[in-house]
């Protein structure tokens, strides 16, 4: 029997590739520190507590895709009973992001480390972002346990409704979905708090950087609200007082803030990131997981600030005060934050 001619192979090929890509998971799956076993970190990281996170062994590179060089928005769709309260929390953050008036150190400081992040023809990631449009899907329109790709069908509801959809936006949209603490998502609690992908157009109808952050308050706080709650394997350990006074919202702003600056420099899982395999890469705040200040690295958040009130933060925004991870500065080559204490 004759080979087959070579642009049957080829088709073969492509329908192939397409079909690991749809089955592939979210390349990010987040939570913060502690875990129950040893973080990989303590291994790779070097001994330092003057260059937090810095390792000679981490090989972050650009893989030519694009990146969000234009002024970025911040889509959020608010699946669940949200509070009013608990919105402006969460709104109040996303606008400290480009709000350079804030009190130091500022929200907007640390966005200054993403910005040095560029595409290949030079163009940094954008000093703008502002929140968008926004759409509510209180009555839990896919129900209460959420998969993977049943995010992506939440989120095309979300586009295409026939009242009020959010804006396509694949040039410079960030799809935020918030799930409140009565919904579970696929993985939720045990190994992630979060993560971000790129919607299939199979499925939306168009190639959209989303991500996804969990209200953990009623499901597991201590995973994903640390160190405002804390996990009930390290006994004696007492959580420290958020700075919002909502523990499970005030927990989701770090992974909230982890997202969004993973997306902008990586949104189609093929610009920045370390590592071989662009399905499970580490990307620019994976590297600094669980770090907050200046001495941070392995099993140590760094220094933070506490407030008059008792609060524990290391960032100021627009009214409020957050606790957010530092990210990976890959000029400098190990984690910074606009609280370092030798800035």
């Amino acid at each position: 029997m004759p080979a087959p001619p070579l642009t049957v192979l080829f088709t073969i090929v492509i329908i192939t590739f397409l079909i690991f890509l749809s089955a592939a998971p979210p390349v990010n799956g987040w939570r913060p520190w502690p875990n129950q076993k040893a973080n990989a970190t303590d291994f790779i990281f070097s001994g330092s507590k003057k260059y937090e996170g810095s390792s000679e062994f981490v090989h972050l590179r650009y893989h030519m895709g694009p990146v969000l060089t234009a002024n970025i928005t911040v889509y959020p769709i608010w699946y669940g009973v949200w509070q009013n309260s608990q919105k402006r929390i969460i709104r109040d953050f996303i606008n400290s992001i480009s709000n350079v008036g804030s009190k130091t150190p500022s929200v907007s400081g640390w966005w200054k480390t993403v910005q040095l992040y560029t595409d290949q023809t030079g163009s940094n990631i954008s000093s703008h972002v502002h929140l968008g449009a926004e759409k509510n899907d209180r009555f839990y329109s896919h129900g209460k346990s959420l998969t993977r790709l049943s995010i992506q069908s939440v989120i095309k509801s979300a586009v295409t409704a026939t009242t009020k959809p959010l804006p396509i936006n694949p040039k410079s949209g960030v799809y935020l979905l918030l799930t409140s603490d009565d919904v579970y998502v696929e993985d939720f609690c045990n190994n992630i708090c979060g993560f971000h992908y790129f919607t299939f157009p199979s499925i939306v109808g168009y190639t959209l950087p989303y991500a996804w952050v969990g209200n953990s308050a009623k499901k597991c706080p201590g995973v994903c609200a640390y160190p405002f709650a804390v996990p009930a394997y390290i006994p004696g350990l007492k959580p420290m007082k958020s700075p919002n006074g909502d523990i499970g919202v005030d927990g989701m702003i770090s992974v909230i803030a982890h997202e969004i600056a993973e997306v902008s420099t990586n949104p189609l899982v093929n610009a920045w990131y370390a590592g071989q395999d662009p399905v499970f890469p580490v990307e620019i705040a994976d590297l600094c997981e669980g770090i907050y200040g200046t001495g941070g690295g392995g099993s140590y958040t760094g220094q933070m600030l506490n407030g008059g009130d008792g609060a524990t933060y290391n960032m100021n925004g627009i009214r409020r005060r957050f606790l957010v991870q530092w990210v990976w500065n890959h000029m400098l080559n190990y984690c910074t934050g606009p609280n370092a204490l030798d800035q």
